[in-house]
């Protein structure tokens, strides 16, 4: 089959269109004949080595963490699925490589695609939406009427956060650039902050939570908004020791991201308040969780670019950019586009 891959780590290091063994199915496993596939930030940082403290893979490396497709094989075990079956899902984490023509995935990955949905739409949604999903529903708990600060609104996360947030009863503020902000205030975002002229820090306070995608100075300052007892939410700021706890990572990882993590540790006992940084898990069960929403268009996917597969590298340079309002998409298998 062809894949794209990374022959070694590094910031420069050329996404490559190349033959690739067909995936061993397992006796839990579905095999899935990619349609479409979708870029998230996670896959530049794995691409450049930033995730090797957590994550451990061979190279050569097929990137991709999300998809839509068909199934085409089932292993002796599977219940859940059949050929034939229209599915969207993320795999974990040591089982990568949806840009490819097939993914072998564990049932327990995926769910049936929302039948409102062409591939798409569908492949945009398994990484953000179970990224938010956890963050609001196990971390957050977030609850009507509270107000929660969503970072970079018109990004993949971002976009698929605000309406979340929104069907839950939520107050929601984020930050956009001009060129976003249309764009958030039909997703029903409340308070619409420029980031490259307004500090956000000095304009909210009291807040209950804030979901955090960007890190380093964005996230030191997001805890100026919240009141006492509020949480942070991070999916790109620094792992501390509470993760390395939940995550089984053994005691030396654990002091180790103890370390690193100190000065937020500090300014979270300064501000009382929690933080968290989350290294989303998969689920089938959310996903379909997810699909009712979708099917009830309550919850819309928001795509920016398609591009072909031989064009992935260009692809990837451009959610780089950071000019992606909403998602990045892959398209494997064009001729099966809607």
């Amino acid at each position: 089959m062809k894949a794209m891959v990374i022959e070694k780590y590094g910031e420069h290091v050329p996404l490559l269109l190349k033959d690739r063994p067909m995936p061993v199915v397992g006796e839990n496993d579905v095999l899935v004949e990619i349609h479409t596939a979708s870029l998230n930030p996670i896959d530049r940082k794995i691409k450049e080595g930033k995730l090797k403290f957590l994550l451990h893979y061979e190279m050569p490396l097929i990137l991709g963490n999300d998809f839509s497709g068909v199934v085409v094989e089932t292993g002796d075990k599977v219940d859940q699925f059949k050929p034939g079956d229209e599915v969207y899902g993320r795999p974990r984490k040591n089982r990568i490589g949806t840009l490819a023509e097939y993914i072998a995935v564990h049932q327990d990955d995926i769910s049936l695609k929302p039948t409102n949905l062409n591939f798409e739409e569908a492949t945009s949604i398994p990484l953000v939406g179970l990224t938010v999903y956890q963050a609001f529903h196990d971390i957050l708990k977030l609850q009507k009427g509270q107000k929660i600060l969503i970072h970079a609104g018109s990004g993949g996360v971002g976009t698929f956060a605000i309406q979340l947030a929104k069907l839950m009863g939520a107050y929601v503020a984020t930050t956009a650039s001009e060129q976003g902000y249309e764009l958030v205030k039909s997703l029903g975002a409340d308070h619409i902050i420029n980031y490259k002229r307004e500090n956000f820090e000095q304009l909210l306070e009291g807040y209950d939570a804030v979901l955090d995608t960007l890190g380093g100075d964005v996230l030191r300052k997001s805890f100026q908004v919240l009141k006492p007892g509020g949480k942070i939410v991070s999916v790109s700021g620094l792992p501390n020791a509470k993760f390395g706890k939940e995550a089984s990572l053994g005691w030396f990882k654990t002091i180790l991201l103890s370390l690193v993590s100190r000065k937020l540790t500090a300014i979270e006992k300064k501000t009382q308040t929690n933080y968290h940084f989350l290294f989303m898990k998969p689920s089938g069960t959310q996903l379909r969780e997810i699909k009712i929403l979708l099917e009830e268009k309550r919850l819309i996917p928001v795509i920016d670019r398609v591009f072909e597969f031989a064009n992935a590298p260009q692809a990837m340079d451009y959610l780089d950019s950071g000019r992606a309002k909403g998602k990045v998409i892959v398209s494997i298998k064009q001729r099966y586009q809607e």
